[in-house]
């Protein structure tokens, strides 16, 4: 498991390093992963050296075994062939050979068992980086949206002039006093107007019903027919007495 250790410890400074150095999140985490796929190639070439001892002292394992083996049958055959002091030399080499193949049973189960959890932690390594690509848009995403808002952060802390602020809320103050004056004006323009509108339609209403100034018309008029006729017969008189004058003279030539 040290080599998992040493992963972990690996990979912890990296990540301290290109945090603290403040590097592109997006550029930041492919490196991660990519620095992560390195350590698992390498962790899996070390898993499989480790898969190759096992099976290496598995082998030796049953050799040793198939040598026990063999010493016995070549013990039986010194037997059967009345060579006892040989068949006792083959019974020693056959129990050196069941003590190393016992030796190397043991070493190869705990060797198989730091084989199982090496695989079992590769595994758990190989989740965790497909874990980190799948998550990596969204990281970055969190990134950026932190960075964007520490931007703004120390953009507002850091603002002691506020002057050009102040002076766009007045002048946006001002705006709407102007525009609220204007239509205050053009609402009394309006009501001036329909105002001066009604009272000459009233006026108008008024000389049409008013029994007084009717009647002063009608005066008026009156008078104005009397004169007309005494015009008339001063005209009328005025023929006759021209007649008259003129039968006159008549008469004074006829008398000469």
């Amino acid at each position: 498991m040290g080599l998992f250790d040493r992963f972990r410890r690996l990979l912890k400074s990296n990540i301290n390093d290109m945090i603290s150095r403040a590097e592109n999140p997006d550029r930041m985490l492919n490196q991660l992963i990519t620095d992560m796929n390195q350590q698992l190639i390498d962790s899996k070439k070390s898993v499989a050296a480790a898969i190759a001892d096992e099976k290496k002292i598995e082998r030796q394992m049953n050799e040793s075994q198939s040598q026990a083996g063999e010493w016995e049958r070549k013990a039986m055959l010194a037997l059967k062939s009345g060579k006892e002091d040989l068949a006792r030399e083959a019974l020693v080499r056959k129990q050196e050979s069941e003590k190393y193949a016992q030796e190397l049973s043991a070493q190869w189960e705990a060797q198989h068992a730091s084989v199982e959890k090496l695989k079992t932690a590769l595994r758990g390594l190989q989740q965790k980086i497909e874990e980190a690509q799948r998550k990596k848009n969204l990281l970055v995403a969190r990134a950026k949206r932190a960075e964007a808002q520490k931007k703004i952060q120390e953009t507002l802390g850091g603002m002691s002039d506020t002057s050009a602020f102040q002076a766009f809320d007045r002048m946006s103050q001002e705006m709407d006093k102007l525009e609220a004056e204007n239509e205050a004006y053009q609402e009394l323009e309006e009501s001036a107007t329909k105002d001066d509108l009604e009272r000459q339609f009233a006026e108008l209403e008024g000389s049409a019903t008013d029994p007084e100034k009717l009647l002063q018309e009608m005066k008026k008029k009156m008078a104005l027919e009397d004169n007309s006729e005494k015009d008339s017969d001063k005209g009328s008189n005025n023929v006759d007495a021209s007649l008259e004058e003129l039968k006159k003279k008549m008469r004074d030539e006829e008398s000469e």
